[in-house]
């Protein structure tokens, strides 16, 4: 089955590719790399032996994004790509709304004309704001706090009214917790822009040397340490979510939110001592302010993505830890060294149009 990938060469979007890649799917990548690396995808395609085509295009580039769908059998979207940077969507929120937003009903336009109707998007937990009860569950109060949020929630209503238009679509709206990890070769993980907005990140750039102090905001709240509690979720679970819900829409049609978490909460301290412990690092940190929107605890209820999905989450935190170490040490500068330029790779794997 030939699947679409938005932003496939991403953290998240590279881990898919190569699960669906060794599930025998043939993967199609759409990503204007402005937040990731084709080197990514070269990897990907050494790691499984499998081709990738890739084009460089940008979602709202509706003109280049129609050729990709008139070259390419098309059978199913995995809709990755996006803006992803909650401090950044506060301070330029026009434009995270024009690119998230704009980008989705473009894609949306264009499945259309060519009838292709079946999407798994990347929403996130933000989309259930400041929720005050524990575990949240796909019934929870939805209602985001920053314009990062506000526009997975706003793409999330977009496609509800889609189906309501059309109910031919069949859609799967997944909401991540805290993705960490990375893939247990080290070959590929999680290399953000400039200083980590995600702890798992901050705390393996401290331990290799790349940043000095992990800043850690907040020690006062109600808590087991007064330090905020996440649910943190290995990137490879998360993929392999993202074959169970592409499984779920193949076989029916209507529009369903599912959570992917572990349902465990684990404070930042408690991540720093698991990372010391697998690493033998000591993650230096210092404690600050409380940062405006933060709330004590947040974790999930995936009840539901196991009993309809046939998904649980299989990893635990020290292997969390242990394959974001393995990826930074292996990695110390991420995939910085080398270029986005396209013609610089040499792979008969990885296409390049």
């Amino acid at each position: 089955m030939a699947i679409l990938v938005t932003g496939g060469a991403g953290y998240i979007g590279s881990h898919t590719c190569l699960e669906l890649l060794n599930a025998g799917h043939e993967v199609i990548v759409v990503d204007n790399l402005s937040n990731s690396s084709i080197e990514s995808l070269r990897r990907v395609s050494e790691l499984t032996g499998k081709t990738i085509k890739f084009y460089q295009v940008d979602l709202l580039n509706k003109e280049k994004l129609d050729t990709v769908f008139g070259q390419n059998n098309i059978e199913a979207v995995i809709h990755f790509a996006g803006l992803k940077a909650v401090g950044e969507s506060v301070e330029i929120p026009l434009f995270y709304y024009h690119n998230n937003i704009g980008g989705t009903i473009i894609l949306c336009e264009v499945m259309k004309k060519y009838g292709i109707k079946r999407m798994v998007f990347s929403s996130s937990a933000t989309v259930y704001g400041m929720s005050e009860t524990t575990p949240i569950t796909e019934n929870s109060p939805l209602s985001a706090t920053n314009p990062y949020g506000r526009s997975k929630l706003i793409i999330e209503e977009i496609l509800n009214d889609l189906y309501v238009s059309d109910n031919s679509w069949s859609i799967a709206v997944l909401r991540y917790f805290n993705p960490i990890g990375a893939h247990k070769s080290g070959r590929i993980g999680e290399d953000p822009n400039g200083v980590p907005n995600n702890l798992m990140p901050y705390i393996s750039q401290v331990a290799v040397g790349r940043l000095k102090e992990l800043s850690v905001y907040g020690n006062d709240y109600l808590t087991l340490d007064g330090t905020g509690v996440r649910d943190y979720i290995h990137v490879e679970d998360l993929a392999r979510g993202h074959l169970k819900a592409l499984k779920k829409i193949m076989a029916d049609s209507g529009v369903e939110a599912y959570n992917l978490g572990t349902g465990q909460g684990y404070s930042v301290l408690e991540m720093v001592s698991a990372f010391e412990r697998v690493s033998g690092k000591l993650v230096p940190y210092r404690i600050r302010d409380r940062r405006p929107g933060d709330i004590g605890i947040c974790y999930s209820d995936p009840t539901k993505a196991e009993r309809e999905l046939g998904w649980v989450a299989e990893k635990g935190i020290e292997e969390m830890c242990l394959d974001a170490w393995r990826w930074q040490l292996s990695n110390p500068n991420g995939y910085q060294e080398l270029s986005n330029t396209s013609s610089e790779f040499e792979n008969p794997r990885l296409i390049v149009m």
